[in-house]
């Protein structure tokens, strides 16, 4: 697997990769993952791999070799560019040493990631599959980074090449496939495999959480957690709190835009700054809010659905989306039936459909309600790595000349070609 971001990053695609590449080493594989140094949501290399160019580790079973990048502090198109070149560089320089893989898997973003894995890919001669978490060129022109609408063109095109040599293309919500077949991929080689929630329940009763982060009782708690970058739009929020002195606004994580938020708050003592919550806290810490905040900048339309999502939905409160009704986060929001859209980028619409919420507890609860009812029924770990086992199944499948869609008989014989998968698809380098 390729994949920039990687444990123990919590955030974003980390996650995934993770849980992805560890399911696979529990079925008895050889799982290596080529990542970068961890440094997301902080956008800051973690302390422990300061100074480090390359290393190679063992995490429960998979052997992961990082090899060091740049990473820029403030997004720009340059420094974008700066920091994936040095992915790209330094990933093709030193690939991981290693015997012929079965199959490349790789995680885009980011569009170096892409590169190396269909290169890795057509040097071994073995299926290639990317799965698609965000569109970098889509990103480029919606996410309002500077210098974006320059470099659209170009990461259009290092997409484009990675996608176009993929033996099958996973994608994580259907919103996508149109942009990935425009990029020269045909829908037939698109599957869907969305991401799951990977995070457990909350245990802990909510009033014991809330006094210990010392939120007030009776006191409505809207929270955001997760990057503070530019398309997430935060400035909606800060607005939003200095409107309504009542309302505590709690910004929980880190990224490249939070000093600049910090900034402009200056000292509203309703909007509080939280670090990331740790991986055990963190479910009992989003159960603890009375409103989830999902926000984007109204550019935003096709390129990304937030990760959050997943676990907002597991944590049983009601979500806020504040996104364009036309993209793919609203319809995610809307098809769960755990949450409301509102128009991006409007503080008091924002405001409006918190006070609502606030005045209407029992619905706030019943919209709570279906966020685990929606992740049990759709997005439970099990069933998305079951779908990854498939991608990976039927990508082996027609590598061997099965193709799509054949008895199941006939892919279980090409899955079971020697080093490749065994029949349940679980096992792959």
């Amino acid at each position: 697997m390729v994949s920039t971001n990687y444990a123990p990053e919590h955030a974003g695609i980390g996650p995934y990769a993770t849980q992805i590449a560890e399911h696979w080493a529990a079925g008895g594989a050889e799982v290596h993952v080529l990542a970068g140094m961890p440094h997301y949501p902080a956008w800051r290399v973690d302390p422990a791999y300061a100074g480090v160019w390359r290393t190679q580790e063992e995490r429960a079973g998979v052997r992961v070799h990082r090899r060091r990048h740049t990473v820029p502090p403030r997004q720009t198109a340059l420094r974008r560019a700066l920091f994936e070149a040095s992915v790209l560089g330094h990933g093709l320089y030193a690939p991981p040493a290693m015997d012929r893989p079965d199959a490349v898997v790789a995680q885009l973003p980011s569009l170096a990631g892409g590169i190396i894995g269909a290169r890795l890919a057509r040097h071994h001669r073995v299926p290639y599959i990317p799965v698609v978490q965000d569109l970098m060129g889509a990103a480029a022109r919606q996410s309002g980074i500077r210098g974006g609408d320059r470099v659209a063109a170009v990461a259009g095109a290092a997409e484009a090449y990675a996608l176009r040599r993929a033996t099958l293309v996973g994608v994580i919500h259907e919103t996508f496939v149109a942009k990935v077949a425009a990029l020269g991929v045909p829908e037939e080689r698109i599957r869907l495999v969305p991401n799951w929630s990977h995070v457990r329940s909350p245990s802990r009763p909510r009033e014991e959480t809330r006094a210990r982060l010392g939120w007030r009782p009776g006191r409505t708690v809207l929270l955001h957690s997760g990057n503070m970058g530019l398309k997430q739009g935060l400035e909606v929020l800060v607005e939003a709190a200095r409107l309504d002195p009542e309302l505590q606004v709690v910004l929980m994580g880190d990224g490249n835009q939070r000093q600049k938020l910090q900034g402009s708050a200056g000292d509203l003592p309703n909007l509080h700054f939280a670090p990331p919550a740790d991986e055990a806290d963190f479910p009992d810490v989003l159960a603890a809010a009375d409103v989830l905040a999902v926000t984007q900048r109204a550019s935003v339309l096709d390129m990304s659905i937030p990760s959050k999502l997943t676990s907002y939905f597991a944590a049983g409160r009601p979500v806020l989306a504040s996104v364009a009704a036309a993209g793919g986060t609203a319809q995610e929001v809307e098809r769960s039936g755990a949450g409301v859209v509102i128009a991006p980028e409007d503080p008091r619409a924002l405001l409006d459909a918190v006070r609502a919420l606030a005045d209407d507890p029992g619905r706030a609860d019943a919209l709570g309600a279906r966020g685990p009812l929606y992740v049990r029924d759709h997005l439970s770990r099990e069933a998305g790595l079951a779908r990854i086992d498939a991608l990976l199944t039927e990508a082996l499948g027609e590598m061997a000349g099965v193709r799509p869609g054949a008895p199941r008989e006939a892919m279980a014989a090409a899955a079971a070609v020697p080093g490749a998968v065994d029949d349940e698809g679980a096992e792959a380098k």
